[in-house]
């Protein structure tokens, strides 16, 4: 890879990994738009890595306390709100991780289509829109219920048809259960940690199989600059949809997928 592909792709990983927005949508304009070849599953998994280590980092101190809790409560000291948001978080990935796991062959070799991404951005875009518009919640993260963890868990099942946008649905079905904007996008990106860990072992397990040379330096850099602009959008979201809420980022999917399917099939 050159150091622009580097760039590129790295950048666009960290931003759109925690956006509403889809990054299945965007990193296939990638080879779409350029003449670069595929980067690789080894870089693919150092991108990962990246976004990872920034909600990681961005939330470091809500993980810690969500550990000590769990911990504390497994040795008989009591459940916390720290503990219950922990076990919250654990319970709603099992849906997708199960589906993911079954169906892993079948979304990546049948379902990565123009026209599949399109429609879906067009179509999750709007429901976003509406549980944004319609709904005026005021529950954080921590004022969950069970119900609502099984609403949310089983929405982000749906993020493995591409164009979804995991950060998108959960945060569509958090909106639609009450939550507020902030809490919702909150809960979303802690819902990402166990998700990206789980895409990035699948991934780094295909490593195994693989015989491709690896560029150290590309993936350091790759890894960093993921990490950094994934960083920075998780913080710049969190301040924007205060002031606009999520209505830019339906009419910029929209958009987009309308875009998609025009270029693809017009």
């Amino acid at each position: 890879m050159d150091w622009l592909q580097v760039v590129v792709l790295a950048v666009v990983q960290g931003i759109s990994e925690f956006l509403p927005v889809s990054s299945s949508a965007h990193l296939i304009l990638v080879p779409v738009l350029t003449e670069w070849e595929d980067q690789g599953l080894t870089f693919d998994v150092a991108l990962h890595l990246g976004s990872l280590s920034a909600v990681i980092l961005y939330f470091r101190h809500e993980i810690w306390q969500m550990m000590t809790s769990s911990l504390a409560a497994m040795r008989g000291k009591g459940v916390n709100d720290d503990a219950r948001l922990a076990f919250w978080v654990t319970l709603a990935t099992i849906p997708v991780g199960i589906i993911g796991l079954v169906l892993h062959d079948v979304i990546s070799h049948y379902m990565r289509s123009t026209l599949i991404i399109g429609f879906s951005l067009i179509g999750f875009g709007l429901l976003l829109g509406y549980a944004d518009w319609r709904k005026g919640g005021t529950r954080s993260e921590y004022q969950l219920c069970l119900k609502d963890v099984l609403i949310i868990g089983g929405a982000q099942a749906l993020a493995l048809i591409p164009g979804t946008s995991r950060s998108g649905i959960t945060i569509t079905a958090a909106l639609m259960v009450g939550m507020s904007r902030e809490g919702a996008s909150r809960f979303s990106f802690l819902l990402s940690i166990p998700v990206i860990v789980l895409a990035g072992g699948l991934e780094a397990i295909g490593l195994f199989n693989a015989s491709e040379s690896i560029d150290w330096l590309a993936m350091l850099v790759g890894t960093l600059l993921s990490g950094v602009s994934a960083y920075l959008c998780i913080h710049y979201f969190l301040v924007i949809i205060k002031k606009l809420g999520m209505q830019p980022f339906v009419i910029y999917r929209v958009l987009f997928g309308a875009w998609l399917l025009w270029f693809f099939y017009f």
